[in-house]
């Protein structure tokens, strides 16, 4: 069995949440929702423990969904294993940074 380093938490999601800091280049296997079937995703960037990246290409203006609801807007196209932040996602909810 692989060990999962990241985490889905709904099916309809286009990003997950790493259980790990990755390196670049990493595999990495995405469990849905405690299940054990998940996707393999090639990481594009460093993405540090508990921070997402995409599961899918996302263009810019397209909606963000982690837990089955949009939390943000992308300010940038996004690439699949691409890191997703406050430097390429607008929440819908505020920024604890300005």
């Amino acid at each position: 069995m692989s060990r999962i380093h990241a985490i889905v938490m709904n099916a309809i999601d286009n990003v997950a949440t790493v259980v790990d800091n990755v390196e670049p280049n990493t595999d990495v296997v995405a469990d849905i929702n405690g299940k054990d079937v998940g996707v393999c995703i090639n990481i594009k960037e460093q993405i540090p423990f508990g921070h997402k990246f995409a599961l899918a290409d996302i263009k810019k203006g397209e909606k963000i969904i982690k837990y089955g609801e949009v939390i943000g807007i992308a300010t940038a196209d996004i690439q699949t294993g691409q890191y997703v932040h406050v430097h390429n996602l607008e929440s819908c909810r505020g920024r604890g940074d300005r």
